[in-house]
């Protein structure tokens, strides 16, 4: 089934009796090619990236829950590709450009919304930091304009540029990037992962990872073993739960980070605004909701909720930035569980298990790294080798010190590990 406005409009004109499933509920077979553990939003563009660029069909992705119900529908909705480390710059300008052909390739309206990404700086070593910053973006075929404190007043005149203690004096404009909505891309990659003959498996919890002579050969479930010649674990803050049944031990900690929505209101924000001195980040929906999130809750957690300091902390910073947001209520805030790295960036690689394989470490980046995790994740799975954009995302990283990349020192703490 394609989507067209011809068949919108004799859908909404016949009762909508028309529109059939998205994606079958099949039977777990017993063995395939590849199992993919975890149906968010990088397993999913996992799965249909090794359909559509690699022809790999007989592979399945064993879902928990229900598809799409982890950090990918519990984030701030933001795509970005603003980073200045060699490592992370290369593979998020890839990410971005496979959003800027997402809907067209899959079919599948996710919303996309190139608003612009305004970083705000607010002392000159925060200038000298995003100038250095915009160039290599520029270096790398991206997209930056620095903006002085009259040019970003134009455009955001609402924010507090005369705070006595962080005053606002310009920003660092990235015109490509912007929001999306979170639920239409898990559902687009499903569609077209299942389109393609994957099987995508709900309410399939996976128990355990059988490995045999240092060779992973399938998996337990609670519905059943299933065998795989290859298994790869894509399950962001349970990365070392689901780790922890092959016998690894993953550099990673798991951290509640919460976002929050006001009630609708009229148009008033029309790009993505980040406190450079408040690790506050803001849109506004397109129903009208004011969405915006902060700093991670800062202590361990598997539990999908946060605490009320952190809420207090992002409320605070809100209000600083523009007090205008006072006048808003809060309808809920939710809480995505954070696979947080020792250096901010991510981990793509094989493991010491011959056949098992790991996509984790997003840590603030995952929902705008989708597309691009899920073809360099695909990549790796089936051809045994990185993919250019990740090659860098080695997991010895942390065993060696070669290559640590510290984008913004807002991993977990180093010294923990």
């Amino acid at each position: 089934m394609r989507f067209s406005g011809l068949r919108v409009l004799k859908e909404g004109l016949t009762g909508n009796r028309g529109w059939t499933a998205h994606w079958r509920d099949p039977e777990p077979k017993p063995a395939y090619d590849i199992l993919i553990i975890g149906g968010g939003g990088h397993g999913l563009a996992t799965a249909y990236y090794l359909a559509q660029v690699h022809g790999l069909r007989n592979v399945a992705v064993l879902e928990k829950g229900y598809l799409g119900g982890g950090n990918i529908g519990r984030n701030t909705t933001i795509v970005r590709a603003n980073y200045g480390l060699p490592g992370n710059s290369e593979f998020y300008s890839h990410s971005l450009s496979l959003w800027e052909g997402l809907e067209q390739e899959l079919n599948f309206n996710v919303m996309q919304s190139q608003r612009g990404v305004l970083n705000l700086f607010h002392s000159d070593g925060q200038r000298d930091a995003y100038v250095r910053r915009g160039n290599a973006m520029v270096n790398q075929g991206d997209d930056a304009i620095l903006l002085d404190r009259d040019g970003l007043r134009k455009r955001v005149p609402y924010l507090d540029f005369d705070n006595g203690r962080f005053p606002v004096q310009g920003a660092l404009y990235h015109p490509r990037g912007g929001t999306a909505r979170h639920d239409a891309v898990a559902w687009g990659f499903a569609r077209g992962a299942d389109s393609r003959g994957i099987d995508l498996i709900q309410n399939c919890e996976v128990t355990g990872i059988d490995v045999a002579n240092g060779a992973v050969t399938g998996v337990q479930t609670s519905r059943g073993a299933i065998r795989a010649k290859k298994v790869g674990i894509v399950v962001a803050g349970r990365s070392s739960q689901v780790a922890a049944m092959a016998g690894m031990r993953l550099p990673i900690e798991s951290h509640v980070l919460q976002a929050f929505v006001t009630e609708g209101l009229k148009p008033v924000i029309d790009t993505v605004v980040t406190y450079g001195m408040g690790h506050f980040y803001i849109s506004q929906s397109d129903k009208g909701g004011l969405v915006f999130g902060g700093d991670i809750d800062m202590y361990a957690s598997y539990a999908a909720r946060g605490n009320l300091p952190a809420v207090e902390h992002v409320m605070e910073a809100g209000m600083a930035l523009m007090p205008m947001i006072g006048k808003a209520r809060v309808l809920r805030s939710w809480g995505g569980i954070m696979d947080m790295s020792p250096d901010g960036s991510p981990i793509i690689d094989k493991t010491g298990i011959d056949g098992l394989y790991l996509n984790c470490g997003w840590c603030y980046g995952g929902f705008k790294a989708v597309p691009g995790s899920g073809d360099c994740f695909a990549h790796l799975l089936a051809t045994g080798r990185p993919h250019p954009a990740a090659a860098r995302f080695r997991l010895d990283r942390f065993r060696t010190g070669v290559g640590i990349m510290d984008e913004e020192g807002t991993g977990a703490q180093h010294n923990l590990h």
